[in-house]
């Protein structure tokens, strides 16, 4: 199974099928720096403050239906929760986030 980076169809669906809408999110979102946030709070071992971190990235990931990276910062968020920093989730977490960062690419060049 493919895996699906950006729902295009569900993002649009989020805000209503305002096209421009959802491509101004997604432009935004390429700018989005609670990744840098949450790679520092883990390197710095504050667990509360990845924890806060991957909270929001979780939101917007929901938000924008950005799927992949969505499912695997739900999985850290619950991880920290309990106080458990899981470095090897993190790595996965920043590789998936430079896919999602080009099928953003992607979709806002079919919509530019």
């Amino acid at each position: 199974m493919a895996v699906v980076y950006v729902n295009q169809q569900e993002g649009l669906k989020r805000v209503m099928n305002n096209k421009k809408l959802y491509v101004r999110l997604l432009t935004k979102f390429r700018n989005e720096t609670n990744l840098s946030e949450l790679l520092g709070a883990v390197a710095a071992k504050d667990c509360d403050k990845a924890e806060e971190t991957a909270h929001t990235l979780k939101g917007l990931c929901g938000n924008l239906s950005l799927t992949a990276l969505y499912e695997k910062v739900t999985a850290l968020d619950a991880q920290l929760k309990n106080k458990i920093i899981d470095t090897d989730a993190v790595d996965d977490i920043a590789a998936c986030f430079n896919e999602t960062q080009k099928a953003i690419d992607g979709v806002l060049a079919a919509n530019g």
